[in-house]
């Protein structure tokens, strides 16, 4: 007889999850009873555990998602962490490699800016690696550009500082930004022209839809994706792990 309830193909992965998370949160439903507990008890057990927690279905729903993205970094991480010449903040050479998915119309980006700068003052060797993606305002595809003008005339880290420090990415904010960086403006108007630029974006974009990234700021620390301003404990322990691997 078919099933009256047709399920899609996520629909078993999740189960299984919510079943780990309901052994892990509701051990009561299941140690020590298995052996006397027939079949149909259990699964209205399950049943009533997820009834009663539906949040577990969401959790499971994220850890199928997390595993999914790190396979897929796994297989990109090497481009991920290649920058465009010059979109490096901390030391270019450094040995341990931090990649944050940012947008200059991004009030959490803005906000993680400390975060990196405390992080590279207590790491000489940490090479963070910023990939542009505008994605919030429809004026955050032009600071990018900039920004990458920025990066070809080695000036990146101060531009990236003003930016963020201006809160807004209208075209008299970049303009003031690219100013205060010491851009040569002629030179950077011929970059942004340059096709390698909106290649490099279209490249940020597809690697956040390949690795299911939604928002900005997004980070890669050695095989773990991170996705939120998540603060600067989490992001010196992720970096932490990724030092031992």
């Amino acid at each position: 007889m078919a099933d009256p309830q047709p399920r899609s193909p996520l629909f078993l992965p999740l189960i299984g999850g919510a079943l780990l998370l309901a052994g892990a949160g509701g051990g009561w439903a299941l140690a020590g009873r298995s052996g006397s507990a027939a079949p149909g008890d259990f699964d209205q057990r399950v049943h009533d555990y997820i009834v009663g927690h539906p949040e577990v279905l969401v959790e499971a729903a994220e850890q199928l998602k997390g595993q999914g993205s790190e396979r897929q970094l796994a297989e990109i991480a090497d481009r991920v962490m290649t920058p465009f010449p010059g979109a490096v903040l901390g030391n270019p050479n450094g040995k341990v490699t931090l990649v944050e998915f940012t947008d200059f119309a991004c009030t959490y980006c803005r906000g993680s800016v400390a975060d990196v700068e405390a992080l590279i003052a207590a790491s000489p060797d940490l090479r963070v690696v910023v990939r542009e993606l505008p994605i919030i305002a429809p004026t955050s595809a032009d600071a990018a550009r900039w920004g990458l003008a920025a990066a070809e005339q080695g000036k990146y880290p101060a531009f990236h500082k003003a930016m963020f420090a201006a809160g807004r990415t209208d075209p008299a904010s970049v303009q003031a930004a690219a100013r205060t960086a010491g851009l040569d403006l002629d030179r950077a108007r011929k970059i942004i022209a340059d096709p390698r630029v909106n290649a490099e974006i279209a490249g940020n974009l597809e690697f956040a839809r390949k690795l299911q990234i939604s928002g900005t700021p997004s980070w890669v620390a050695g095989k773990r994706l991170i996705i939120g301003a998540v603060g600067r404990e989490a992001l010196a322990q992720a970096l932490i792990a990724a030092r031992s691997t």
